[in-house]
């Protein structure tokens, strides 16, 4: 039985409800909520970029989804939904904006041409942990800023970040954030629609993501979508136990060498990622626990063998 309602931090319900002409209502919401803005700047359109348009970075393939944009004042924006927490996670974000900035500049034209970027990032972890005693809200904006009288200028690349483990669930939502948050997190596991999400643009966000719009097509790739986010869970999860149950076995440092290695094995053999002799024997004859816990790391988003090596 189907539920009532997506999830819509899966890539092919975040692309149905903000990715596309149809739910193009939902992204300028989604964009004037997130970036709090007033009446005089709200974002009235947008011109969603075709494929063509946005600039392919492949360092970024794990994100659920990466959504590129303009508006009316020629600034562009770059949504995209994370769920996994992988290493080097900031800089492939700021990678992803410098690039779509950068980008804009075709042969000939001079740098004024440049328009600003704003790369948005709905997050399914903490990026900045509160147990690490950050004070860093739920919602966050980024920009440059002068270090000896704290000038905020240099606005050309902005950054927002909204961490949705950071929602307070104690207290129903009231402000625009909160509502946006309490949908990403919650609209899977609803069956009806609940006071907070009652009025638009929420209620429309919702609306789009029933189950019962959906062909048998789109409900397999939803279900698909789903399973990969899982299966990057569980084998991440698994190769961790395994590490560990090793690790005990065979006690003090080896043990611990041992069990980062069997992790690192488990975890490319689950991503079907096939090492030869030379890449083998690398693996194998490494010592440092460090060392293999970040090729561990770089295995969650390697295309190919060669990427655990190279950062």
């Amino acid at each position: 039985m189907r539920p009532t309602f997506a999830d819509p931090k899966t890539d092919f319900v975040f692309k149905r409800l903000f990715g596309t002409e149809e739910h193009k209502d939902l992204l300028i919401a989604l964009l004037n909520g997130l970036l709090e803005l007033d009446e005089a700047h709200r974002v009235v359109d947008v011109e969603l970029l075709t494929p063509e348009q946005r600039p392919a970075v492949s360092e970024l393939k794990h994100s659920i989804v990466d959504v590129k944009c303009r508006d009316a004042r020629g600034v562009h924006y770059v949504v995209e939904m994370q769920v996994l927490n992988v290493e080097g996670f900031e800089k492939r974000v700021v990678y992803n904006v410098a690039k779509a900035y950068t980008s804009r500049l075709a042969k000939g034209q001079n740098y004024p041409a440049l328009d600003d970027v704003i790369g948005i990032t709905i997050c399914d972890f903490e990026l900045w942990p509160r147990s690490a005693g950050t004070d860093v809200p739920m919602l966050s904006r980024w920009r440059m800023q002068e270090q000896h009288v704290g000038a905020v200028g240099l606005p050309e690349l902005q950054f927002v970040f909204l961490e949705l483990p950071k929602y307070d669930d104690t207290r129903p939502p009231v402000t625009i954030v909160e509502r946006w948050a309490y949908f990403f997190r919650e609209a899977g596991h609803l069956s009806t629609v609940p006071e907070p999400l009652a009025e638009a643009p929420l209620r429309n966000a919702l609306d789009a993501a029933r189950t019962a719009g959906f062909t048998e097509a789109e409900w397999d790739e939803y279900i698909r979508a789903g399973m990969a986010i899982q299966d990057e869970r569980g084998a991440l999860s698994l190769a961790l136990k395994q590490g560990r149950a090793e690790g005990r076995a065979e006690g003090v440092e080896k043990g611990r060498v041992d069990g980062a290695r069997a992790i690192l094995y488990s975890l490319l053999e689950h991503r079907g990622i096939v090492l030869n002799a030379e890449q083998t024997a690398r693996i194998a004859a490494q010592q440092d626990f460090i060392t293999l816990e970040q090729w561990t790391r770089r295995a969650l988003n390697a295309v190919a063998a060669d990427d655990l090596f190279t950062s």
